[in-house]
C-alpha cells in the first residue's frame, strides 16, 4: 500500500486549520487497481484537502480487498467511520465487473452512513493525475474496453486543471487510434489556434472532431477564467498529444504514433486524482458533497456506453434478417444500411421477417402481421410475442420489417410531418438511434399483434433527443406514450445519454403536460418549425425522470428501476406475527440478488419477518427468452438501494417504529452462492459496505440452503430430517437434509434443470418467458396423456435426472407437426411435457424417501409453484403416509425471507464472514460453510 500525507494541499490553496473536519471518502476499481482516497471537505473554499491515498494492485480481487484496505487506511490515519461526510466513486467506464464492485460498495456505506454519494469519471481521475504529474498540454486517455476496444477521452490538461473535451464512448482500438493520430496537435494548421476555453465540456459527436478543430472554435479565447478563479495558460502550439490510460498496457505500440507516452504511474485513478476530479465538480456546482439528499445513493449509477452483449445481438439479427427477407423478395429495402452493433436495440423477431403480410385490413390503425410456419429450435434467442400487460399490450424493440406499419400510423397522426416508408426505413437501423413499439394483441402463440404507438430517440453528445412519439387514437390515455419513452430513455442511458430534449408543437398543450409530467421544462422556441409554420417549443430536462417513467394515477405500488415492487408476498402466515409491540433481538437484514429478482427483508428474534420486498426483472428479460447476466447486473444496480430502503420502512411500520436505520441493525446478510457471478457480486459488495459502515457483523448465506430454510415460511413448525425436491431454474436436485445445515445430495440433473427445460419448450412454441407459468396455464386446457413424452432415467435405479433427451422430443413433435401442416395443439402439448417433467419428479421423490427412511417432504425452488407438481405430490405424500410441507406460492421464487431465516440461525451460532469473502458462481450444499 502506497500512502501520501497532503502533497496536493498547497496547490489547491487549503491551509485553513482542520476543526471537527468533515471527511470524504473516494475509491475506484474500474481497473486491475484499487484506488482510495481520503480528504477533508472545506466548504467555504469548496476544496478538498488531500489527507491520505492508496493504490494497489487488485488484479480481479477488488471485492475481496477493497473493503479491507478502506479500513486499514481509516485506521492509520484516525479517522472513524462517522466522521465521513460523503462518498465519492469512480464510475468508469472500466471493467465491467470492477466497476460495479466500487458501485456497489459505495451504495451501501453511503447509505448505512446517511450520506450523499458522489459519483466522478475514472477517466477525469485519470487525467486530474496527469495534471498532477506536471504535464501539460493535449492528453487522451485511453481505458482498455475489452474485446479489442478503449474508451478514449481527450483533455486539454492546463495550469488551471483538466478540461474534458468530450464525452465517453467505446470504439475498437485500431479506429481510436488513426482517430487520435488526426488528431494530434502537431497537425499541420493546428500551431496557430487557441486554446479551448476552460472548464467547458465540448462533448464529443458521432465524429470527433480534432484538437485542431476545437482549437480554431475558440482561437479567440486564448485565455479564461476556469471554474477556480485562476488564469488558464494555453498549450504551447505544435505540442505532441500527451498519452495515458491503462490500455496503454497492451496497445501502446498501437497508440505510440498518436503522440508521447506518459510514464506508467499515470495511466489509473489514484485516490488523489478522484478527489480532486471531486473537487472540480464541486467548484463547477456539478455537486455539492454535503447535499445527502441531491445525492441519493439510489440516484448514482456506472457510466454505460454500449448495451448488453444481448441487445447487440439482437441488433445484428434484426439486420440479418432484414437484409435475408429482401432477398427473398427479390428486391432490397429502399433506405435501410446495415444495422449497427453498438447502439440502439432492433427486436430480432426470429420468425417475423420483412416477408411478413403487412395488411390494412378496414381501418388504418389496424396493421395485423401473419408468420409463416418455421423450424422450431431451443436456442432461439428472442421471442415473438413480449407478454402483454394488464391492457394486453406489449412493448418491443421496433423492427425494420414494421416500417410500413409505422410510416401507416405515422400518416395518420402526424398530417403533413409525417414520415414516410423509406424515412423510416432509413431511421430504424441508424448508428445512433433507439426505437420501440407497442403492440396490442390476446396473446396467443404466433400472434404478433396491432401497432398502437411507437418512439424513437437519437443518441448524440450525452443527450437522447425524441424523434417521434406516436399513439393510435384509439389507444390513448392508456399510458402507452410514458411506457414508450421509458424504454427509449433506458437504452438511451445505456448509450451515455444524461439529458433528454424534444420539440412539441406549441398549441399542442396536451403532449406539453405529459412531457411536463415527466420532468421537461421549455427551453426556448423555433420559430415557424412545421410545416404548417407553426412553432416548435423546445423541452429539455433529466433523462433519469424517463426512465421506469409511469402514470401516477395508475401506480397501485412503489416502483424502483422500473420495477414494480412485491411487498411482504412471500409471507402471508408470518406477516400477523409482528405488530406494534415490536420485534425480539437481533434484527437482521438479508439480501438476495444471486440470479433477476434484487429482494431485501427483515428478520427478528423469534424467527418473523418484519418485512419482505421483492423487485423482479423478468419484464427486462422476456423478449429474450431468458435471464440475460449483463442486464440483471445491470437492473440489481439500479435497484437495490430502493429496495433496501422499503424493506426499512416497512419493518419500521410494521414493528411499530418511528424508524427503522441501517445502525439500529444487528447484523447484515447477504446471499454469496451460487448463482450469476456478476448479480450475486453486486448483493455481496452492497452488503460488506452496509456492514462495514453499520459497523455490524456480515453474514454469508447459501442461496440453496435458503430454498430448503423457505419452508418455514408457510410452517414455522417444520424440523428436519426430511427429503427435499429442490427444482428451480438452475437446479434440479433430491437432499436429504438430516438438520438444519446437515445436508446430503442425493441425486442432482446430469444436464439440465427443470425450470431451465419449461423455459426452452414454451421459447419453442413461442410462448415467452418464464415458461413456468405460461406451460401451466396452457397446460390446464390440455390432455396430459395425448402426446407419449419420454420419461427419462425414471426407472435409473439411482436419483439422478435428464432433462435434455424430453426438450428434444418435444421439439421434434413440433417440428414434424408442422411440417405435416398440422395445427399445434398447444394446450396438449403444455400438458403432456409437465406430465413427463412431473412424472419423474414424484417417482424419483418417493424413492429417496424409502431410502432415507424420512417421514417429511418438502418442496423448494421457483417450479414449486407448478401446480401439477403441487396435486402430484400431495397425492404421493397422502398415499405413502408421508408429511408434505411446501412453501407459500410467493416463497417459491427468489426472496430474501428465506435467506433471513438462515442468517438468523448463522447469527445465532455466530457463524460470520470477514470483509475479504467473494461471490462465487458455485457452491457445494453439503458442504459446511
Amino acid at each position: 500500500m502506497s500512502e501520501t500525507k497532503s502533497p496536493a494541499s498547497a496547490a489547491l490553496g487549503v491551509d485553513a486549520p482542520r476543526h471537527e473536519p468533515a471527511y470524504v471518502l473516494a475509491f475506484d476499481t474500474a481497473n486491475e487497481v484499487i484506488a482510495i482516497g481520503v480528504g477533508v471537505l472545506h466548504e467555504e473554499a469548496r476544496a478538498v484537502e488531500l489527507v491520505a491515498h492508496a493504490e494497489i494492485e487488485a488484479r480481479r480481487q477488488s471485492n475481496t480487498q477493497l473493503i479491507p484496505r478502506i479500513d486499514a487506511l481509516l485506521a492509520e490515519n484516525g479517522i472513524a467511520r462517522g466522521e465521513i461526510a460523503c462518498v465519492c466513486v469512480g464510475r468508469g467506464p472500466g471493467s465491467f465487473t470492477g466497476v460495479r464492485i466500487a458501485m456497489a460498495t459505495a451504495k451501501g456505506i453511503a447509505s448505512a452512513l446517511e450520506v450523499g454519494l458522489v459519483g466522478v469519471s475514472s477517466l477525469d481521475a485519470v487525467a486530474w493525475d496527469v495534471w498532477e504529474f506536471g504535464a501539460r498540454g493535449e492528453v487522451a486517455v485511453v481505458a482498455d474496453a475489452m474485446r479489442k476496444e478503449v474508451y478514449p477521452v481527450r483533455y486539454l490538461v492546463d495550469d488551471a486543471g483538466a478540461h474534458r473535451l468530450e464525452a465517453d464512448r467505446v470504439v475498437k482500438a485500431d479506429l481510436a487510434a488513426e482517430e487520435l493520430v488526426e488528431c494530434d496537435t502537431t497537425t499541420p494548421g493546428a500551431s496557430d489556434a487557441g486554446a479551448p476555453e476552460a472548464g467547458r465540456h465540448t462533448p464529443c459527436s458521432n465524429s470527433p472532431r480534432c484538437a485542431a478543430e476545437l482549437r480554431a472554435e475558440h482561437a479567440a479565447r486564448p485565455q479564461e477564467l476556469s471554474c477556480s478563479g485562476e488564469l488558464v495558460v494555453a498549450s504551447l502550439p505544435g505540442q505532441r498529444l500527451l498519452l495515458a490510460g491503462d490500455a496503454l498496457k497492451k496497445y501502446r505500440d498501437l497508440f505510440a504514433p498518436c503522440g508521447e507516452v506518459l510514464p506508467e504511474n499515470t495511466w489509473t485513478p489514484t485516490g488523489a486524482g478522484l478527489l480532486l476530479a471531486l473537487q472540480a465538480a464541486w467548484r463547477s456546482g456539478e455537486c455539492d458533497p454535503f447535499d445527502a439528499v441531491r445525492h441519493n445513493p439510489a440516484f448514482a449509477l456506472p457510466v454505460y456506453t454500449r448495451l448488453s452483449d444481448a441487445e447487440e445481438n439482437e441488433r445484428a439479427r434484426a439486420a440479418r434478417a432484414a437484409r435475408e427477407g429482401a432477398a427473398r423478395e427479390g428486391e432490397a429495402k429502399p433506405g435501410v444500411p446495415d444495422a449497427n452493433l453498438r447502439t440502439g436495440v432492433q427486436d430480432a423477431e426470429a420468425v417475423a421477417h420483412p416477408s411478413l403480410v403487412h395488411s390494412l385490413a378496414g381501418k388504418a390503425s389496424a396493421y395485423e402481421e401473419t408468420s409463416p410456419a418455421h423450424h422450431a429450435t431451443l436456442h432461439e434467442q428472442s421471442i415473438l410475442v413480449a407478454p402483454p400487460d394488464e391492457q394486453g399490450v406489449s412493448y418491443k424493440p421496433l423492427d425494420v420489417s414494421h416500417v410500413g406499419c409505422v410510416a401507416a400510423l405515422e400518416s395518420r397522426i402526424m398530417g403533413s410531418d409525417a414520415w414516410n416508408e423509406s424515412l423510416v426505413a432509413d431511421e430504424i437501423p441508424r448508428r445512433d438511434r433507439t426505437w420501440w413499439a407497442a403492440y396490442a394483441s390476446e396473446g396467443k402463440p404466433g400472434e404478433v399483434g396491432t401497432l398502437v404507438g411507437y418512439a424513437g430517440g437519437w443518441v448524440v453528445d450525452g443527450d437522447v433527443q425524441i424523434l417521434k412519439v406516436g399513439t393510435d387514437p384509439a389507444w390513448r390515455r392508456r399510458g402507452i406514450a410514458r411506457e414508450l419513452l421509458a424504454h427509449v430513455a433506458a437504452d438511451a442511458r445505456n448509450l451515455g445519454a444524461q439529458t433528454v430534449s424534444l420539440e412539441v408543437r406549441a398549441g399542442n398543450e396536451g403532449a406539453q403536460a405529459l412531457y411536463k409530467a415527466l420532468g421537461l421544462t421549455p427551453v426556448g422556441t423555433r420559430p415557424r418549425y412545421y410545416s404548417d409554420r407553426e412553432d416548435a417549443l423546445i423541452m429539455q430536462g433529466d433523462l433519469a425522470a424517463l426512465v421506469g417513467a409511469t402514470d401516477p394515477a395508475e401506480e397501485s405500488s412503489r416502483l424502483v428501476a422500473g420495477m414494480e415492487l412485491q411487498v411482504d408476498a412471500s409471507h402471508d402466515v408470518q406477516a400477523t406475527a409482528v405488530g406494534a409491540a415490536g420485534a425480539s433481538r437481533p434484527l437482521i437484514l438479508a439480501i438476495e440478488s444471486s440470479c433477476d429478482e434484487t429482494a431485501a427483508a427483515i428478520v427478528d428474534g423469534e424467527g418473523a419477518l418484519a418485512s419482505d420486498v421483492v423487485a423482479s426483472q423478468i419484464d427486462f428479460h422476456a423478449r429474450f427468452g431468458g435471464v440475460v447476466p449483463e442486464i440483471a447486473s445491470r437492473k440489481h444496480i439500479e435497484a437495490i438501494c430502493g429496495v433496501c430502503d422499503e424493506c426499512l420502512e416497512v419493518a419500521a411500520k410494521n414493528l411499530g417504529m418511528k424508524s427503522l436505520r441501517w445502525r439500529d441493525l444487528s447484523a447484515v446478510a447477504v446471499t454469496y452462492a451460487p448463482g450469476l457471478v456478476g448479480a450475486l457480486v453486486v448483493g455481496v459488495a452492497f452488503a460488506k459496505g452496509a456492514a462495514w459502515a453499520a459497523d455490524v457483523p456480515l453474514i454469508g448465506v447459501n442461496h440453496l440452503e435458503g430454498h430448503l430454510y423457505a419452508n418455514r415460511i408457510g410452517c414455522p413448525d417444520f424440523t428436519p430430517p426430511a427429503v427435499v425436491s429442490l427444482v428451480s431454474g438452475g437446479n434440479t436436485m433430491l437432499v436429504h437434509m438430516k438438520g438444519w445445515g446437515d445436508y446430503e445430495t442425493l441425486g442432482t440433473t446430469i444436464d439440465d434443470a427443470v425450470g431451465e427445460a419449461f423455459d426452452k419448450v414454451a421459447k419453442a412454441l413461442g410462448l415467452g418467458y418464464p415458461g413456468g407459468p405460461v406451460i401451466s396455464r396452457y397446460g390446464v386446457k390440455g390432455d396430459p396423456r395425448a402426446i407419449a413424452f419420454p420419461r427419462a432415467m425414471m426407472h435409473s435405479g439411482d436419483l439422478r435426472f435428464s432433462l435434455s433427451g424430453l426438450k428434444t422430443a418435444v421439439v421434434t413433435y413440433i417440428n414434424g407437426e408442422r411440417e405435416a401442416g398440422r395445427e399445434l395443439n398447444v394446450p396438449d402439448i403444455c400438458a403432456s411435457f409437465e406430465a413427463a417433467v412431473v412424472d419423474v419428479q414424484v417417482t424419483k421423490a418417493k424413492r429417496a424417501l424409502d431410502m432415507t427412511g424420512a417421514r417429511t417432504l418438502c418442496v423448494g425452488g421457483g417450479v414449486a409453484a407448478n401446480p401439477v407438481l403441487r396435486a402430484s405430490y400431495e397425492k404421493m405424500c397422502s398415499k405413502a403416509g408421508v408429511r408434505l410441507v411446501l412453501p407459500p406460492l410467493s416463497a417459491c421464487g427468489d426472496n430474501a425471507g428465506m435467506i433471513a431465516l438462515v442468517a438468523l440461525d448463522r447469527f445465532r451460532q455466530k457463524k460470520f464472514f470477514s470483509f475479504d469473502f467473494d461471490a462465487k458462481a458455485h457452491v457445494n450444499l453439503d458442504e459446511p460453510y
